[in-house]
């Protein structure tokens, strides 16, 4: 932890005269400013100030302003319903882009909607009912134009994994149907409220690398648990663990079909080439988006030209023709099971809006246009509540659909109206066409769809840049393999909590050195042309002062102020007259703080030393005025700048006898 000390040799003590080659070299007297205090404000003002720049940092009301009444109006209907806001514009150009993209997520939306509702453990006409009602809801309120709404993977992961824990969708389907429906509600409820209280921050503790992890963990969770649609296995666990999940594969050997395995490996490397294809050449993205619809149409066929012949491959059944029923009776309030169904609504709710505005933002800043976090919150809360009214569970933007949706031209959000209208017609007309469509394709759906999730390089990138991150991704990853779903979740955002407490608690601090022929100073471990200024010891703090780091601070800085004193003495230099603290990163401070920085003057002036503070921003300066510790300071004890302390303060010490 020593001191970089390269160059110090060019620099003598400031009461000897300057060598004449450094003389010419050195720039002319600083003007001193004085450190001014912020405008006064009432504590009213204030309070108000620091609510909108936390609530409203993105002044959303910022239109209104300076609008006659009727302007207001209009403006308000197209805040709350942005399709005001873009239909009086549409155009017979924009709806034929929009119909194209919508047929073509359709084709991908009905056999992932089939096959997300059994992720969830959820009857298959589930997934339908939830890609009809949520995408209508979602193109009245939402504001991304790229966004297909839908049942997505990881939020049926974790509906299934946590209901199934409790209750037996098996033995129990009504009430697994209830609590589904439920929890669906309470996530819609949770979403809404996010976004109308203007809280999406909380959504933020779910790091990038703890999703990173998260999602490969369960992306090999899912793989793995389609093994049983796959291999044609009966009695299968319902755990999601890694161990588990592999013991049954291997327990259960005499259940296997080879007419299953056959089929199903088949159609998992269709399936997987045609999404290679898509990702080399981005312009073929039709051949992934409509393979999946055509693997089931195929292998239908086959099942029933087959089914004299071929015994053992299961098959979906009966599914129900029509709308989707109302469930608003389903759902459950009461009972011993309601702490669950809100457990499970706010983690399912959390992952889900994570993941859709993530998708939104992505695909407006490639079309370069703005998605707003707090109203996407709103319109897919109100959504998940509506869908929880008429038969759906838990649904978001789906990345998958929403790039397919992006390279088919979508232009607005209509082309969810038009792929909600092909499932009405699939709904109302085709239902017993899906009959003989056997698991082992819904199976390779999913795996195909989910094996996009392992973002191998990403994990990289965060082992190069952060290994902390990269140890929140680690934990993620095996804390879902190993452990659970959630638990898994839990520990990485423990772990992401950690690193902010981290960095609260423990913050940097470093020695500034003078850039020469300059009155610039950074750090010496940095610049190695940065050099020592003799009988000056300058600190920058880079964090707030509060009291979680108070103590921690001022250890360091006494630190700081051994290790120079046995340097100078080790190295025959001039004596510590002076320490300067940098306080241009200190962006806030509390009482602790200020007491912090009060005794670490008392300690120092008994020591003979000078504590000088420069450069406080306008809120730190306001607390250190109010609390009256500046007086103690005297009038060399606080400057605007570190060139200004050291020129001033040097100039003090030739002018003494």
């Amino acid at each position: 932890m020593g001191i970089n000390s390269n160059r110090v040799e060019n620099f003598s003590d400031p009461e000897a005269p300057l060598p004449p080659g450094l003389a010419m070299q050195m720039p002319p007297p600083l003007e001193v400013h004085r450190v001014c205090l912020p405008p006064p404000k009432t504590t009213v003002e204030k309070l108000r100030h620091r609510l909108s720049e936390i609530f409203f940092p993105d002044d959303p009301l910022h239109k209104f302003k300076d609008q006659a009444w009727l302007r207001k109006l209009i403006l308000g209907l197209q805040f709350f319903f942005p399709i005001f806001q873009w239909a009086p514009n549409y155009s017979f150009k924009l709806f034929k882009s929009d119909v194209v993209s919508g047929v073509t997520i359709a084709s991908l939306a009905i056999p992932q909607g089939i096959s997300y509702a059994k992720l969830a453990n959820l009857p298959p006409i589930i997934g339908l009912y939830s890609s009809f009602v949520p995408p209508l809801i979602y193109s009245v309120l939402g504001s991304s134009r790229h966004l297909a709404v839908g049942p997505v993977s990881i939020a049926s992961l974790v509906m299934g994994t946590m209901l199934s824990e409790t209750v037996s969708f098996n033995d129990e389907p009504i009430l697994y149907l209830k609590l589904a429906f439920t929890a669906t509600f309470f996530a819609g409820v949770f979403q809404a409220s996010l976004g109308l209280l203007r809280l999406g921050f909380v959504i933020d503790f779910l790091s990038k690398a703890t999703l990173v992890g998260f999602m490969a963990g369960a992306a090999v969770i899912v793989s793995l648990q389609q093994l049983k649609g796959l291999l044609g296995i009966v009695h299968f666990t319902t755990k999601m663990q890694l161990v588990p999940v592999l013991s049954s594969v291997f327990h259960h050997r005499d259940e296997w079909s080879w007419q299953t395995i056959v089929m199903g490996v088949g159609f998992l490397a269709l399936l997987l080439i045609t999404r290679q294809i898509s990702m080399r050449k981005p312009k073929l993205f039709w051949v992934s988006a409509a393979a999946p619809l055509a693997s089931v149409i195929l292998s239908t066929v086959l099942v029933v030209c087959l089914k004299s012949k071929v015994y053992g491959i299961k098959t979906i059944g009966n599914l129900p023709k029509g709308l989707n029923p109302p469930s608003s009776n389903m759902l459950y309030f009461n009972g011993p099971h309601l702490a669950l169904a809100i457990k499970t609504g706010i983690i399912t709710g959390i992952l889900s809006l994570t993941e859709g505005i993530a998708v939104g933002r992505t695909f407006a800043s490639l079309k370069n246009y703005q998605v707003d976090g707090n109203k996407e919150m709103m319109a897919i809360g109100l959504m998940n509540i509506a869908g929880s009214c008429s038969s759906c569970y838990v649904t978001t933007g789906s990345f998958s659909r929403s790039a397919v949706n992006y390279n088919a031209g979508a232009q607005t959000v209509v082309s969810n109206i038009v792929m909600a209208a092909a499932v009405l017609v699939t709904l109302l007309f085709l239902m017993p066409l899906f009959y003989y469509t056997p698991n082992l394709i819904l199976a390779a759906i999913i795996i195909t769809a989910v094996i996009g999730l392992i973002d191998y390089r990403a994990a990289y990138k965060l082992w190069k840049v952060d290994k902390l991150d990269f140890l929140a991704c680690l934990c993620s990853f095996f804390g879902v393999l190993f452990i659970s779903v959630p638990l898994g979740l839990a520990i990485a955002v423990g772990v992401s909590v950690f690193k902010i407490l981290l960095h609260v608690t423990r913050p940097n601090t470093g020695v500034l050195g003078n850039i020469p022929r300059t009155q610039i100073y950074q750090n010496l471990s940095r610049y190695r042309e940065a050099i020592r200024v003799p009988s000056f010891l300058i600190i920058a703090v880079e964090a707030p002062i509060y009291f979680a780091n108070s103590t921690y601070l001022q250890e360091r800085i006494l630190r700081w102020i051994r290790e120079e004193e046995e340097w100078l003495a080790s190295n025959n230099r001039s004596n510590l007259k002076c320490v300067i603290l940098d306080m241009t990163a200190v962006t806030a401070i509390d009482t602790s703080g200020i007491d912090t920085i009060n005794e670490l003057r008392k300690m120092l002036e008994k020591r003979s030393l000078k504590l000088v503070l420069t450069n406080p921003v306008g809120s730190v300066m306001e607390k250190l005025h109010q609390s009256n510790i500046l007086e103690s300071f005297g009038l060399e004890g606080l400057y605007l700048s570190v060139g200004e302390a050291v020129a001033d303060i040097s100039s003090t010490w030739k002018s003494q006898p």
